[in-house]
């Protein structure tokens, strides 16, 4: 049974968090792809061209972000060796393209913004476009990162047309891979959506208890089903056939 819990309102869009365990792990056999270089940079099955309209990308060089008195530090951390597999992270992934861009560095900006300890702060970039890892670090220079290339070939044949168009794009279900993607030592990880503000401390959700729960999500009363169950979605058996005769169902793409 899935279980939705209502969260005090820090986002003004969809925010899920997720216990990493291997109850959860992904349609097997695990397709995506880890990236496995621990110091940020990224290893790819292929060497992609960057596109042309990349150059013209930039953003303001961010400030540093600074963790108040009160704030805890590992012993890592103490050594200047932050891992990412420092017990005392709070983990955040996101999706990183090109037409999102924008609102994935405002939600980057604001989460370091309103955090009280933001060197606590670890960022999970999923991407399915290899050159955006140097735009991110030259905004953000001291932010801890690592960036998981995700092959959107995996789901693409899996993805039903019938939706709205902004839900074909396939980096959209690379959540559903997180407990593939990321690193083991990762237990737990909140997701967050490209298109938010974060307005309060991100360490306050982070510390809310599920329970046995392994997923949480925010309580969404005014998705419209018609939009995504049409004729077309119900007429097509590849898709209506995965869902029929569920007790329960976790839309992990909303409005």
């Amino acid at each position: 049974m899935l279980w939705i819990l209502r969260f005090s309102g820090f986002f003004s869009a969809a925010v899920v968090m997720i216990i990493l365990s291997p109850s959860i792990q992904s349609f097997p056999p695990a397709e995506a792809i880890r990236s496995s270089n621990l110091d940020g940079h990224l290893r790819f099955p292929v060497l992609l061209s960057p596109p042309d309209y990349l150059p013209q990308l930039s953003f303001r060089r961010s400030t540093a972000f600074r963790n108040a008195d009160e704030c805890r530090f590992s012993d890592r951390q103490t050594r200047g060796k932050t891992d990412v597999c420092d017990p005392s992270l709070v983990h955040i992934a996101i999706t990183l393209d090109v037409e999102y861009l924008r609102g994935s560095i405002a939600a980057v900006h604001s989460i370091l913004l309103n955090s009280l300890c933001p060197e606590n702060v670890f960022f999970h970039f999923l991407v399915s476009e290899t050159n955006l890892e140097s735009l991110v670090r030259s905004t953000f220079p001291q932010l801890k990162f690592k960036v998981y290339y995700f092959d959107p070939e995996i789901v693409r044949s899996l993805i039903s047309t019938s939706v709205r168009q902004a839900l074909e794009q396939p980096l959209n279900y690379a959540r559903n891979y997180l407990a593939d993607l990321l690193e083991t030592c990762v237990k737990r990880v909140i997701y967050l959506d490209s298109d938010l503000v974060v307005v309060d401390d991100i360490e306050k959700l982070w510390a809310t208890d599920l329970g046995s729960r392994t997923i949480g999500a925010p309580e969404y009363c005014h998705a419209n089903f018609t939009k995504y169950f049409t004729s077309g979605f119900w007429s097509d058996r590849r898709f209506s056939g995965n869902i029929s005769g569920a007790e329960a169902l976790l839309l992990s793409t909303l409005e």
